[in-house]
């Protein structure tokens, strides 16, 4: 589990080497708490301890979210921990098939095959399972939603109605990119785009973060750095994302988020493709994104289409040479677009450059998990 110093910072690295505090997630001072209803769902969060689950607690008190009850889940090794979750003490527990009896909403962040295992089990209760894997997202009969983009594909699926379902939670990177091209593509239809992406250590967990802020003091100290996580030094560094590589060149970040854009846009004939880099940033992702249009669009058009659109903020000012940066928006909800300009490599207002940074902790996962549970009650 990554300290919540970690998982909260804006810097590369602070004085020391944080301490692990007992987690503590409470009502901001001066706001009454209504999250705790008697008569509202029951709810489970598996894979408490890692940094999304960590993530999902933070959001869902900052968001009111309505619950009875709430499980804290997560493995054999985890459980028996305590946290503070909105004033209440709470025991970690184990994860088992009994775990979902009587709960209706559970957020799953804890692996593929975990979510692949107990998934379908907590279907079977009657639990509708939001999952941040990628176990079910390319399943034709499991939507893939993000709230601002296709909220459509989960019509019908509602707490209350007696019917356990699973719902997918794209990858970080492609809710990030697809916040902010949608309205672009809504409006000019996308018919080519070129991703590339510059990715933060949270995708890897919390073990990441922690080792790249390890890695950093020890090389400013003149030592070895410690390479665990990915083999090799991330610190002042960059390399190719490291997830495996496909017999067609591209690894399996980038086809990710080829094949979840073409289904979240229902649009198999959408031509995508992508290169995928770790870059020493501790949580927020950020994308340069190549879109070329059906019909022709101009940066000025764009630009108050992307300042009307829901969960971005336009941070595009050329003046001042101040643009997005993963700094600014970690910790934040919204995904940030700037950059914004005409491709001239194409005829006319057929293309445009656009660049994105978004937490890949809190909207890349658990804001978008949570924003889907929102519309199921």
């Amino acid at each position: 589990m990554a300290s919540l110093s970690i998982l909260r910072q804006n810097h590369f690295f602070s004085a020391a080497l944080p301490t692990r505090p007992k987690p503590k997630y409470a009502a901001a001072p001066g706001r009454i708490r209504m999250s705790l209803q008697e008569n509202a769902p029951t709810l489970a969060v598996v894979g408490v301890t890692g940094a999304v689950g960590q993530e999902f607690l933070s959001v869902l008190s900052e968001r009111d979210f309505p619950y009875s009850s709430i499980k804290m889940l997560a493995s054999k090794r985890s459980a028996g921990r305590r946290l503070t979750f909105e004033d209440k003490e709470y025991v970690v527990e184990e994860l088992t098939e009994d775990s979902f009896n009587g709960v209706d909403i559970a957020l799953f962040s804890a692996g593929g095959s975990i979510s692949k295992k107990f998934g379908p089990i907590a279907v079977d209760r009657g639990t509708i399972v939001v999952d941040n894997s990628s176990a079910f997202r390319m399943d034709e009969n499991v939507p893939l939603v993000i709230p601002e983009v296709n909220p459509e594909a989960m019509a019908g699926i509602r707490v209350g109605l007696g019917k356990g379902a699973l719902i997918a939670n794209p990858n970080c990177s492609t809710i990030i990119c697809l916040v902010a091209a949608t309205p672009l593509h809504r409006r000019a239809k996308v018919v080519r785009m070129v991703v590339s992406t510059y990715q933060a250590a949270s995708g890897a967990g919390a073990a990441a973060m922690e080792e790249l802020e390890l890695q950093t003091r020890e090389v400013l100290a003149g030592k070895p750095p410690t390479c665990k996580i990915f083999n090799r030094q991330y610190a002042f560094n960059l390399f190719s994302h490291n997830a495996p590589i496909l017999s067609n060149g591209y690894n399996e970040e980038e086809m990710k988020l080829v094949k979840e854009t073409r289904k979240i846009w229902s649009d198999k004939d959408v031509k995508i493709t992508a290169t995928c880099i770790r870059v020493p940033v501790m949580r927020a992702h950020a994308e340069s994104v190549n879109l070329q249009f059906e019909t022709p669009l101009d940066e000025d058009t764009a630009r108050e289409i992307l300042k009307n659109a829901p969960g971005v903020v336009v941070i595009d000012d050329r003046e001042s040479n101040n643009f997005p940066t993963p700094l600014e928006v970690s910790n934040k909800d919204d995904v940030a677009v700037g950059r914004i300009r005409r491709d001239l490599s194409q005829d006319g207002n057929q293309g445009l450059d656009i660049f994105i940074c978004g937490d890949q902790v809190r909207k890349g996962a658990a804001l978008n998990a949570i924003q889907i549970a929102e519309m199921l009650l």
